[in-house]
């Protein structure tokens, strides 16, 4: 049975050895929607990492480094990419990844000291990397919050990364910070179908709460784009043309898409979701996302594992390039200014002669 306000309905074998971590339980009552409660219960693991700006290895990520105050995510996608990553900490990419959620209680002290440190070059940092920095934990520990005061303190360029419209809480932190240029955010909308978005994204602000949210980021004067992610044949690939069209109505200043990817345990999460929810066309979805990755749906591989190839890859990148083009026409790049860093805390400084 459909297990509701979840995506994976499965606990996939971890491939590594799960070793002893001691969890401390919370109960979290609330759905990250609207106000709507959902009693959910979800284990609160607190860690003490010992970094907390991270290098991206990748060259399919815009930027070169990344904060994550949280591992797993509570939002609920079936096709989430960052699924595992769970398993390097003794956990599954299914349920697992959606109900043990790792706090990293030291985060606004470590990134401190990142960028106080004498090799630390004023570069953006992006925030969500990997899993969503305004899950719904994050409105009751406020640990991004307490980060991106930080970075403004030190006027360091950010991006942020997000499907959630708890974000609009701290637009009078953004909207200080983009006085001096120092963000971007980048709003993460999959789909315009509320019922679809409801068992694809179960735990993720609604549509119209994420329209809602890139007009009032715009309103402040706060740049914000909007990613389609993931395109998924067969699900949501006919929106292209209306969501950018929404979206734009909305204030977003342009758009790009990622292709579904369905790497490592992520395949036989999102495929056990796929027959659950839409049997009736699940097949004809898996043959067409694995038309568009060389016949398989798992791709790692850099530099295709996000647009993919083939004919459905090239339909729905062809179809993206025009929508965007007569939607958006040509838009400049967002330049985040990395000129008005501040090398030491001077704040710190002053109040030794309070």
């Amino acid at each position: 049975m459909m297990q509701k306000g979840q995506g994976a309905q499965i606990n996939p074998k971890n491939k590594f050895e799960k070793f002893d971590i001691e969890p401390e339980d919370e109960y979290l009552n609330y759905l990250d929607r609207e106000g709507e409660e959902q009693v959910a219960r979800t284990e609160i693991i607190e860690t003490y990492p010992k970094t907390i700006v991270n290098k991206v290895p990748s060259p399919d990520v815009p930027m070169d480094w990344s904060i994550n105050p949280y591992q797993g995510c509570e939002h609920g996608c079936a096709y989430c990419y960052a699924r595992p990553t769970h398993e390097f900490w003794g956990y599954s990419a299914g349920i697992d990844f959606e109900r043990k959620i790792l706090v990293k209680k030291n985060a606004t002290e470590l990134l401190e000291a990142k960028l106080r440190s004498r090799n630390w070059k004023a570069e953006p940092i992006m925030f969500s990397g990997n899993t969503d920095c305004y899950q719904p934990i994050e409105r009751k520990l406020e640990i991004t919050r307490k980060c991106l005061e930080v970075m403004h303190r030190y006027k360091n360029p950010v991006g942020i990364i997000t499907k959630n419209a708890l974000i609009q809480r701290d637009i009078d932190v953004l909207e200080e910070m983009q006085a001096y240029d120092l963000v971007h955010v980048v709003m993460s909308i999959t789909t315009l179908n509320e019922e679809l978005r409801r068992v694809m994204e179960p735990r993720t602000g609604s549509v119209k709460m994420k329209l809602q949210t890139i007009e009032k980021l715009t309103d402040k004067g706060i740049p914000v784009s909007v990613n389609m992610a993931p395109i998924i044949p067969g699900l949501n690939s006919h929106e292209i043309f209306d969501l950018l069209s929404a979206v734009k109505d909305a204030g977003a200043r342009n758009a790009n898409y990622i292709f579904v990817r369905l790497n490592g345990p992520v395949g036989e999460v999102f495929t056990h979701w796929l027959n659950q929810v839409f049997p009736d066309r699940a097949s004809k979805v898996l043959n067409q996302i694995a038309e568009a990755h060389d016949g398989s749906i798992k791709d790692s591989r850099f530099g295709t594992r996000m647009k993919g190839t083939g004919t459905m890859a090239d339909q729905v990148r062809d179809t993206f390039k025009l929508a965007r083009q007569k939607i958006f026409g040509d838009v400049p790049k967002v330049n985040l200014s990395s000129d008005h860093f501040v090398k030491v805390d001077t704040s710190v400084q002053l109040n030794l002669f309070g």
